[in-house]
């Protein structure tokens, strides 16, 4: 009977589980038809280096695993659900999907290097065989046992091992290969390669550990058997590893016929027969383990709706994934048939290697964040995860820098293609821990860094009531901030009137208007007991530590709020703010210039620049001409014109200037006159004193707003901030 959740399974310990599929798929045909040639090509010390270095990364690889697998309930799937509960489904699907098709792929090399082994070994039963048909068959053999029960596929691994280990008995207890055996192979010696080529041939010989992990939903306890049968396989097979070279170094210290003679091993064997038994219960042995493997990659990502749902389903008491497994033979068979298929092998070994990285980096990010939710009973240093992170990484590059780019190109497809779903996920992941501990090194550094000017942008308090009527003003923050500043989109509501719920659908409300805007925002939604104090309030308060609002940007309240704007005004003023009061609630748009008036008193003009050239950042507003004005009196015509043109010249920004002499009649005026046919239209205010009249400025700047109704968009600004403005253009 089938069975629907993800529990169940045969309930392995750690030696059958993980231990020997682990451990036989570390021990292959590497070892036996390519340490010879390591070692003509190095030597003996530079062999062990290798070695060494290979079995490194993999022991902390391990670590991570093991670090990781204690610290949650681990099911189906191995590495993908570790690295779907860290990094959340994408990125787990990025490394699952390759991961499941590189391990299925994998059986047809192992299927397909021992049907040829079997058919060229002069057994005369088997030496008229097609070898395709021969890798078939073994093929099905090797599927049916794995399919219907990994407990018998993984007894059968012990036969298997006991080859392995007989082979090794018998080279252990050789010796020297005649003299004239070691001279012809001497005589045809190839030429030499350096340590990196050697080093990508050797290390695939050490990544066999996904294999035991991918057991995870049929051990009886993870958290226990993974740390335990990875880390064994991997010192097991460091400790052959660094062996064999070594007996081997003694039995044939020539170099050049180590090179030339892949099969010295055998020759060195006291009973040489093991040796090609060796080599094909390795090849079988590694075989059965991505067959147990794939398959269950595969149901894990189908229970997770990342591939059809239909591959998740698992038969019997022990949860067998049979359809899964039949998609991998399938795939497999394919590649058996196709005979020659090792123009893709690197890539395959290159999903592994990158599947390994990213479980180091899980494990030294959540050991490095130490939130509450990391308690693993298996603790591994961060730095320890970080260097098997980037040993990963340049191993990668070592073997192939150009199958490398396919492989992180393959998964970062996938990444889109599975964010682009936007499938939910029933658990949390590290991903906000990780955004948390890089903001709080951000502000760190920030609140310690001095103020620079070319690094300056608006980061915006845009002051709004609600429901939003004044879209104009999203719009504009949106132009101004290109989707590179911080912008925060912040209403007051009456404290009577306020529920946490009714905050969180007031903040949804304006959220969605933001999207539709395509603005990318925050959303602050205050109780208060009137709208100016509510306002006053965000000013004082709000931001997090260097983080806060450096302009403020609202529209222009009634003529009978003068009182409380004016004092609002003085508020920004003494809080070092820039100010932006928006003159209309329409979009702004059209085809004319954009205007900056300027008296040439104050920073205002270097500040509007500063927001004119922003603004024409947008796609929208890249074809409006930018003017600059300046209004004069009497005699300062020329050295108007030279101000101008001199900062111009140095701020490197393509601009009209004009001076106009003015008469009796007011500024404002003179403004609209001049710019009716302007599509925005920036205009510099005066500065607020803190002693005037409490209407004064309200009424100044209603004043002004009256004066340009005529004009399409003006823009009303005020540079609060303690920066100069002139040193962002020169």
């Amino acid at each position: 009977m089938a069975r629907s959740s993800s529990g169940g399974g045969y309930g392995f310990g750690a030696f059958q589980g993980v231990f020997t599929p682990s451990i036989l798929t570390i021990i292959g045909v590497v070892m036996y038809l390519r340490f010879g040639w390591m070692l003509g090509n190095v030597g003996l010390p530079t062999s062990l280096a290798i070695v060494t270095m290979g079995s490194a990364i993999t022991f902390l690889t391990g670590l991570s695993i093991s670090a990781l697998a204690t610290n949650m309930r681990m099911k189906g799937g191995g590495a993908y659900f570790i690295l779907s509960r860290s990094l959340g489904l994408e990125a787990g699907a990025a490394l699952g999907i390759p991961l499941a098709i590189s391990q299925a792929i994998s059986v047809s090399f192992y299927v397909v290097g021992f049907a040829e082994a079997l058919v060229q070994s002069g057994i005369p039963a088997a030496s008229g065989w097609d070898p395709r048909m021969a890798g078939l068959a073994t093929l099905s053999a090797l599927a049916v046992v794995s399919t219907f029960s990994a407990s018998l596929a993984l007894k059968s691994q012990y036969v298997v091992m006991a080859a392995i280990a007989a082979s090794l008995v018998s080279f252990f207890a050789g010796g020297s290969p005649p003299p004239e055996t070691v001279a012809a192979a001497s005589a045809a010696s190839a030429p030499v390669v350096g340590f990196w080529p050697v080093f990508a041939v050797f290390f695939p010989a050490v990544t066999g550990i996904l294999s035991g992990v991918g057991m995870s939903g049929d051990l009886k306890d993870p958290g226990k058997a993974i740390p335990k049968g990875t880390i064994a396989a991997v010192l097991v097979g460091y400790a052959i590893y660094m062996a064999v070279p070594a007996v081997l170094a003694h039995f044939v210290p020539d170099g050049a016929a180590l090179r030339a003679d892949t099969m010295m091993m055998q020759k060195c064997a006291r009973w040489p027969w093991l040796i090609l038994a060796g080599v094909w219960a390795a090849t079988l042995s590694s075989a059965v383990g991505s067959f147990l493997a794939a398959p269950r990659v595969v149901q894990a990502l189908a229970r997770d709706r990342i591939i059809p749902l239909f591959l998740g389903r698992g038969f019997g008491r022990s949860d067998d994934p049979r359809i899964a497994a039949g998609v991998c033979f399938a795939l497999a068979a394919v590649c058996v048939w196709l005979g020659d298929i090792n123009v893709i092998a690197p890539v395959l070994t290159l999903f592994n290697l990158s599947t390994y990285g990213l479980l180091n980096l899980c494990a030294g990010c959540e050991e490095m964040m130490a939130n509450p939710t990391w308690r693993p009973t298996f603790r591994v240093r961060a730095w320890l995860s970080f260097i098997g992170f980037a040993g990963c990484l340049a191993a990668m590059f070592m073997i192939s820098p150009g199958w490398t780019f396919v492989a992180l190109v393959c998964e970062g497809a996938i990444y889109w293609i599975v964010k682009r779903r936007a499938l939910k996920a029933q658990w949390g992941d590290m991903r906000t821990g990780l955004w948390m501990a890089t903001v709080r090194i951000a502000l760190r550094n920030l609140g310690r860094a001095s103020h620079v000017e070319r690094n300056w942008r608006p980061n915006l308090l845009v002051l709004t009531g609600l429901p939003v009527h004044n879209q104009g003003l999203l719009r504009f923050a949106r132009e101004i901030s290109g989707g590179r500043s911080l912008v925060t989109v912040a209403s007051v509501v009456p404290e009577q009137a306020w529920t946490p719920d009714r905050e969180a659908e007031l903040r949804s409300s304006v959220l969605r208007m933001a999207e539709r805007l395509d603005l990318e925002a925050d959303v602050k939604v205050l109780p208060s007991a009137d709208d100016w104090s509510g306002m006053c309030e965000l000013t004082r308060a709000y931001g997090f530590g260097p983080i806060v609002p450096n302009t403020i940007l609202m529209g222009i309240p009634a003529a009978e709020s003068s009182a409380r704007f004016t004092s609002l005004m003085k508020l920004f003023c003494a809080r070092r703010r820039n100010i932006i009061l928006a003159g209309r609630e329409g979009d702004l748009e059209g085809d004319g210039r954009v205007d900056i008036w300027w008296r040439g008193g104050n920073s205002n003009g270097a500040f509007m620049l500063a927001l004119a050239f922003l603004l024409r950042q947008d796609e929208a507003w890249r074809r409006h001409p930018l003017r600059i004005n300046m209004i004069v009196r009497g005699s300062t015509h020329v050295e108007a014109d030279e101000l101008l043109a001199g900062f111009l010249r140095d701020a490197r920004v393509d601009a009209e200037t004009r001076v106009i002499e003015g008469g009796g009649e007011p500024f404002v005026e003179t403004i609209a006159a001049n710019s009716a046919d302007a599509a925005v239209t920036f205009v510099g205010l005066r500065s607020v004193a803190q002693d005037e009249p409490e209407t004064a400025f309200g009424d100044y700047v209603r004043a002004l707003a009256d004066g340009l109704s005529s004009v399409a968009c003006p823009v009303f600004v005020l540079a609060g901030e303690d920066v100069d403005f002139r040193l962002i253009f020169t």
